[in-house]
């Protein structure tokens, strides 16, 4: 027989079936033995009797079987379908699994090659696959083009205190913390393009919210203004909602999360204001911050709690911000960032980039940085230059946000963080 995936086998749901997968839970009874088997697409319980009673009873969590039966419905089986067994065939026979119920996070954590196979972790990577593909479709559907930049880098971009330094040969580099600057430079070539890759910033932070090793979701675009940026940073976050929406109802009802938190963000516009306007909603609430510190994640947490929606946050203090955002007025930046709704932090960082050369050099002189280092970087407002602006977008951020997560580092397979680095 041809085998079907499990959710094709429910979708068919009677008749005879050939299915292929891993034990996910048994029970033994004196008469019978119940399966649930599992594959990348869902579970069905499977019942086994008779002659294949000896051969199922010995079977542990995660052994692989290749599974023929027929399958009906039963309101009390986990999908609502069984199969009965008619041939088993035993593809390897797994050992004691080491995850059981009730265990620490740590111990999760050390065992991650295997707890990805939880539904949990499934269904967060199948939201985390639907918003990577989200992400190219928006893009690619507005005229950008797929650019990549170097991951080895000679100079910083977001702050030298959170590089990783790399030993090249006989010379010393840098994990990149951003395509930027190179996308700057590509930018004079193609005018709208973006990427997904990989970001590395050796930030000295236990909380839930960081990885050292993240995927950067980033677009740069030609001749647009400041407004237009914020727009696309908009349309891109309803672009994803919407999508997981659609393609993951199955696993968002796995994870738990409260759809109708989600919908505001996929329909509504959402809320646009300065910084300025931000620390007078912050007032209110009894947070004194002076006018020029940079938000905490106490003031994001804040202000997420007013709007259902994601709040842009624009024109912040020029002290707080990179080198590169483009002077509004002598005290602020044409620069924002999104704070996603629910308490989860910084979702897209943005601005127009200045082409000052001078006020460039001045800012990097400022932040300890030798402005020949960035001759390359500086050759772009020499030849040609043009308004444009870009954004970084967290993807895992974002995913934690969509899936309800309590820690960021669900949000990504394999995470990296101060404190874990292995598997």
């Amino acid at each position: 027989m041809k085998y079907l995936t499990i959710a094709e086998a429910l979708d068919k749901g009677k008749g005879k079936v050939a299915i292929r997968g891993w034990i996910y839970r048994e029970r033994s009874l004196k008469d019978k033995v119940f399966l649930v088997v599992r594959d990348s697409t869902d579970i069905v319980q499977c019942v086994v009797k008779d002659k294949l009673y000896d051969q199922a009873k010995e079977l542990l969590i995660e052994s692989s079987v290749k599974i023929e039966g027929t399958i009906r419905a039963d309101k009390r089986a986990p999908t609502g379908f069984e199969i009965d067994v008619e041939k088993l065939d035993i593809v390897h026979k797994a050992e004691k699994y080491p995850i059981t119920k009730d265990q620490s996070i740590e111990f999760l954590a050390d065992k991650r090659h295997l707890w990805i196979r939880s539904r949990k972790m499934t269904a967060i990577l199948k939201v985390r696959s639907s918003v990577f593909g989200a992400i190219h479709e928006f893009f690619r559907s507005k005229g950008f083009y797929e650019f990549q930049s170097p991951i080895l880098q000679t100079t910083q971009c977001e702050g030298g205190s959170t590089l990783f330094e790399v030993k090249y040969f006989k010379d010393k580099m840098f994990l990149a913390q951003t395509w930027q600057l190179y996308a700057e430079a590509a930018l004079f070539a193609l005018e709208k393009i973006y990427t997904i890759a990989p970001s590395f910033r050796a930030e000295t932070s236990k909380t839930s919210r960081h990885l050292t090793e993240y995927w950067h979701a980033e677009m740069e675009v030609a001749w647009e203004s400041f407004e237009d940026l914020q727009d696309y940073a908009e349309d891109l976050l309803q672009f994803i909602v919407k999508r997981v929406l659609k393609e993951c109802k199955k696993e968002l009802k796995i994870l738990g999360r409260d759809i109708k938190k989600l919908e505001p963000s996929a329909k509504k516009k959402y809320k646009r204001i300065t910084y300025s306007e931000a620390l007078k909603l912050l007032d209110k609430k009894g947070f004194k911050l002076k006018w020029g510190k940079d938000l905490r994640t106490v003031e994001e947490d804040e202000l997420s709690k007013m709007f259902d929606v994601p709040v842009i946050i624009t024109h912040y203090p020029k002290e707080v911000k990179a080198f590169y955002m483009k002077e509004d007025k002598k005290e602020t930046v044409l620069g924002f960032d999104v704070i996603g709704p629910e308490g989860y932090g910084e979702l897209i960082g943005a601005s127009e980039r200045e082409v000052d050369i001078d006020k460039l050099k001045k800012r990097l002189k400022e932040q300890g940085e030798d402005p020949k280092h960035y001759e390359y970087y500086l050759d772009t407002r020499r030849y040609g230059s043009v308004p444009h602006g870009g954004f970084g977008m967290g993807v895992e951020r974002v995913v934690a946000w969509i899936c309800g997560l309590d820690s960021i580092k669900d949000a990504i397979g394999f995470p990296r963080t101060m404190l874990r680095f292995k598997p």
